[in-house]
């Protein structure tokens, strides 16, 4: 699973490089998050702007790693492509995550 990082707004950006979450992948994906948010402070918002598909799998990998995180650090959405919005939509999670229209600018050093 190819994800990546940057820091911006206060916030851990973590951007998914992939254009699937779904069951072949979902259990890496929560693994690569895990390790990469763990002992953090702040939010994570998760950038899904290259992300096309999500299943039933990818919703609740997703949905783990909001619980890992839980109550130290909340997890926001950013970039959500129309079909990966469709889905949120459909399946309510739309109330249950902070949705932002795109993903904060990287911090430049």
């Amino acid at each position: 699973m190819n994800l990546s990082t940057d820091t911006g707004d206060g916030a851990l950006i973590v951007r998914v490089n992939e254009e699937r979450i779904d069951a072949a992948v979902a259990i890496q994906f929560k693994d690569r998050m895990r390790e990469m948010t763990g002992g953090g402070a702040g939010p994570v918002i998760l950038d899904l702007s290259r992300v096309m598909f999500i299943d039933s799998s990818g919703l609740g990998a997703i949905v783990a790693v909001m619980k890992f995180l839980a109550p130290a650090r909340r997890l926001e959405l950013a970039a959500l492509t129309p079909n990966v919005g469709k889905v949120f939509h459909l399946t309510r999670m739309d109330s249950v995550f902070p949705i932002h229209a795109s993903a904060p600018e990287p911090r430049r050093e």
